[in-house]
């Protein structure tokens, strides 16, 4: 094998499929990133059972062939290089790869091909959707995976297929993200839902954005059977990664959700993050800061006591009777951060009881709720 590559488009291409690689894999050979040369271009591979990815990059191939890498060592070497071509070149009798770029050289040992498992088929499309708006929906909820792989549900975003409207959710029992987004499906009668792994769909998402158009794929009948696969293609470049999804029910999300509310304050959002990460800073690690609602005015304060204490206020427009409510910063910040919007709109209902964050485009205009973020309070003592 034998082919000459641009260094910025190999490296990019080598990470995207490297990115999902296991830390410690079960088989050395799920540490490998498969190379295979043909025609007029690369294509980059990866699996360990539960995600694999796949990128085409174009590429001056002189002898076709394949070859099984280290795919974390190829991947820092090739961040690593100077901005001069790459040209790689194997030997059938040896069991290396050369690697060399301007002066730099490489001698990279292979793995054994013929151990390596065929990549899962990329299921039937079932749709798709613009790259900038899937990889916006999935961060916004992205924000409420649950870290904890003891309970793998929550490490999960719920995606809902509804005919042409898609609904994903995530929530780690402290906070719910949900949103809501239009999307071209392939038959107008598609209800199913998907459990995806949360950091992996994240992952994709983000790569996916310049994407002119990212196509969904699913099969199997449910969660833990199937697969769902993701395929964009930006520039040069085409991108398919296939995700196996999660086992296990999803919290009844919905009846979180209050549907009525009893006071709702107005505030804009760059100013209600500064201020929040300010005050934030002599919160002690599962301190709150306290959020003091009244007409006109908000005041957001954090410490007591003995210990530093910050308050900092901002001019909010506020509906309802005077109410104090506290956070954990790091949650709050989080969810206005997640929003995109000049305004966050914030309702309560009381100040024990989830308060639901939203954007407002225009501060006299209410949120058309296609995201909401929902945040339990911390109770304050006294």
């Amino acid at each position: 094998m034998k082919f000459r590559v641009e260094r910025d488009v190999f490296a990019e291409a080598v990470a995207w499929a490297a990115r999902s690689l296991p830390t410690r894999p079960p088989l050395p050979v799920l540490a490998g990133l498969l190379i295979d040369a043909e025609g007029g271009g690369l294509t980059l591979s990866s699996f360990d059972y539960e995600v694999s990815a796949r990128v085409e990059v174009p590429a001056d191939v002189s002898e076709p062939g394949s070859i099984l890498v280290s795919g974390r060592l190829l991947a820092d070497i090739t961040r690593s290089l100077p901005d001069r071509p790459i040209e790689v070149a194997t030997e059938e009798s040896e069991r290396k790869a050369q690697l060399v770029c301007g002066s730099a050289r490489f001698s990279l040992q292979t793995l054994p091909r013929e151990d390596y498992p065929s990549l899962p088929v990329m299921p039937d499309s079932a749709g798709s959707l613009s790259g900038d708006i899937f990889a916006t929906a999935v961060a916004q909820v992205a924000v409420a995976v649950g870290p904890d792989d003891t309970l793998p549900v929550l490490t999960g975003i719920r995606v809902e297929f509804e005919g042409d409207r898609l609904v994903l959710a995530a929530t780690d029992r402290y906070r719910l993200a949900v949103r809501e987004l239009m999307w071209s499906p392939g038959r107008t009668d598609l209800t199913t839902v998907a459990l995806v792994q949360g950091r992996s769909l994240a992952d994709t998402a983000r790569a996916l954005a310049d994407a002119d158009t990212v196509t969904i794929a699913l099969s199997g009948s449910g969660a833990g059977e199937g697969l769902i696969g993701f395929e964009g293609a930006a520039g040069s470049e085409s991108r398919r990664t296939t995700n196996r999804l999660l086992d296990g029910e999803f919290p009844k999300y919905r009846a979180l959700l209050p549907s009525e509310t009893g006071s709702v304050a107005v505030v804009e959002s760059t100013a209600l993050l500064e201020t929040v990460k300010r005050v934030a800073l002599v919160a002690d690690r599962n301190t709150p800061v306290r959020l003091s609602f009244e007409e006109g005015q908000l005041m957001v304060e954090a410490g007591a006591g003995d210990e530093a204490q910050a308050v900092e206020t901002l001019s909010c427009s506020y509906s309802g009777d005077p109410l104090t409510i506290a956070f954990n910063p790091q949650f709050l910040q989080e969810g206005i951060g997640a929003l995109g919007t000049a305004h966050t709109e914030i309702s309560f209902t009381t100040s024990t009881k989830p308060a639901v964050i939203a954007g407002r485009v225009e501060a006299e205009t209410p949120s058309d709720g296609s995201y909401r973020y929902l945040i339990m309070p911390v109770r304050l003592s006294g």
